[in-house]
């Protein structure tokens, strides 16, 4: 009879990233190393930046020892669910409101387009009084 173990979502493992509350992916399967992170040998910012995504190959490239991935069994919580979406759909930006920080972009680029063709202007007439005077 096979194990059952709670299947969470690449989604819902991603919002667990603070000191207080993280969960890395290793091999499909989901850890809450919260409690560990104090003692990991390579620091709490190693892990954290391994949140949210599929944590395998960093965990592999740094080379852990079989003890660390016997230790590494004790923090398992469930497995990946296969069904869900590997990366998170993150909104950006809402296509129907624009941003305020972008309306004021547009706003800026409308009102000193000046400035630019009046020094390149400047530019053209001196560089024709100077070819002028030789």
């Amino acid at each position: 009879m096979p194990t059952l173990t709670k299947l969470y979502s690449m989604e819902e493992a991603s919002q667990h990233n603070t000191n207080g509350d993280c969960w890395v992916v290793i091999d499909g399967k989901v850890y809450d190393v919260s409690t560990y992170l104090d003692e990991h040998p390579g620091g709490d910012d190693v892990i954290i930046a391994a949140t949210g995504k599929d944590a395998t190959d960093d965990f592999e490239d740094a080379g852990h020892s079989k003890t660390a991935r016997e230790l590494m069994e004790t923090f398992c919580i469930g497995e990946l669910d296969p069904t869900s979406p590997a990366i998170p759909e993150l909104e950006i930006c809402s296509k129907k409101q624009p941003s305020e920080i972008a309306q004021k972009l547009k706003d800026l680029t409308k009102q000193y387009w000046a400035v630019p063709v009046a020094a390149a202007g400047v530019s053209v007439v001196v560089g024709f009084l100077y070819l002028r005077r030789k």
